[in-house]
């Protein structure tokens, strides 16, 4: 029996996630973040969440705030923030409302400078507590990187525990995990539509692989690929408007572009080899992919289209699983090596690649929308986990879950406030 669960508030959330951020950066700015005033009776510590969002980028390094008494309408004494080696200082309080919401509010410092940056105030029910959290760290990373935070951002991943799979949508930290499907057949490949509303995945409840879209926010689902033969490796257009597909029906596992809705499918190329895991560029001209083409998969790409395919990858002799960095600066991919799986990203416009992990089991990366991390699958000391990494591999974040085997993670758009 297959079932709809995002919208079953009872449901717990079963995957919850610990964050161990390992790894030490050339370049991490340190900041100071107070705990907030109040904190102790909220249920969320928004300073710890704060920091470990932070310590997770890679960006910056917490800087230690014990015994300072501080909130956002504070004015900090920056000598002593210098003294301690902050370049910044995040300050905050955390007041329960009469009507049961809670009223969050910080402000950031640049204690270099001795410069209010500026805050923010939030009012809210108890379960967007870390929510908001989020929030803070995206103002306060843009602020201080002057690039997009992706903290307030979700991810998409499968779990399979016993004979049960389930979809998962949850926080970029791995935390607040939600239940969308659950099906006593494989659920496979999620993948996030544009606007971040939708997820495009397959499923095998018709005994055979078939492409779904399902609406995250009210649990309800279409029926997009179902032709005979195979019908796999959804993969959303910028425009949100199509996606490319794989699919057996004309012999062999092929690429096709088929509206989102549903409908007839076009044929990109004609392949002796089997094209797969299709990618679309963030502009939409390209798609890149996996073929055999050439006897062993490597990773090609070709325009959007149509057209010939020009091979991409060139280094090692099996490589699969692209996913394109959103700039369009980088291919994050898995390639076997010596029996292993790892991690690799190249860069593309110099076609350096570099081996970003020590773990031989890793699939599925993901980037984060202003592709500074990627989120993946591995197994680590054993244990099935989702990891995050900056793009040189020198931090890196583990969310362990508890959820059975952790598999094929989706890292979904910028949010909309």
């Amino acid at each position: 029996m297959l079932m709809a669960l995002a919208s079953s508030p009872a449901l717990p959330a079963l995957a919850q996630f610990r964050v161990e951020v390992t790894g030490v950066g050339l370049t991490q700015l340190p900041i100071a973040i107070a705990q907030f005033k109040g904190e102790a009776q909220s249920p969320q510590k928004i300073s710890a969440i704060i920091q470990a969002d932070l310590e997770r980028s890679g960006q910056f390094r917490g800087v230690d705030t014990a015994g300072a008494q501080l909130d956002e309408t504070s004015r900090p004494d920056v000598a002593l923030w210098r003294q301690k080696n902050a370049d910044a200082l995040v300050s905050g309080s955390v007041t329960r409302l009469p009507d049961g919401r809670f009223d969050v509010r910080f402000r950031l410092w640049d204690v270099v400078r001795g410069q209010d940056l500026g805050g923010q105030g939030f009012a809210v029910t108890v379960g967007d507590l870390r929510l908001v959290a989020h929030r803070i760290s995206d103002f306060i990373y843009e602020k201080l990187t002057g690039e997009k935070g992706i903290f307030s951002t979700r991810i998409a991943y499968v779990t399979k525990a016993g004979s049960n799979y389930r979809l998962w949508v949850a926080d970029a930290d791995g935390e607040n995990a939600q239940s969308a499907l659950s099906s006593p057949e494989p659920i496979i490949s999620p993948a996030w539509s544009p606007t971040g509303k939708q997820l495009a995945y397959v499923s095998f409840e018709s005994r055979k692989p078939v492409v779904y879209v399902h609406d995250v926010a009210s649990g309800r689902r279409r029926l997009v690929a179902n032709f005979r033969g195979s019908n796999s490796a959804p993969a959303w257009s910028p425009d949100g408007k199509s996606l490319a597909v794989t699919l057996s029906r004309d012999g062999g596992s092929q690429l096709y572009l088929i509206n989102a809705e549903g409908g007839e499918p076009r044929r990109l190329m004609q392949s002796s080899g089997i094209d797969t895991e299709p990618e679309f560029s963030s502009d939409g001209r390209t798609i890149y992919f996996v073929s055999d083409r050439g006897g062993a998969p490597q990773i090609y790409k070709v325009a959007a289209s149509g057209g010939s395919a020009e091979r991409v990858t060139f280094t090692g002799n099996y490589n699969i699983s692209p996913s394109i960095s959103p700039d369009g600066k980088w291919l994050a991919y898995i390639s076997r090596v010596g029996g292993g799986y790892k991690l690799h990203v190249q860069d593309l416009a110099t076609g350096t690649v570099t081996a970003i992990t020590d773990t031989t089991s890793d699939e599925s990366p993901s980037f984060a929308p202003n592709s500074r991390l990627i989120v993946y699958a591995t197994v680590q000391q054993g244990r099935e986990a989702l990891m995050t990494t900056t793009l040189d591999g020198k931090i890196k974040a583990r969310l362990a879950g508890q959820g059975g085997d952790l598999r094929e993670p989706d890292w979904g758009p910028f949010q909309k406030p």
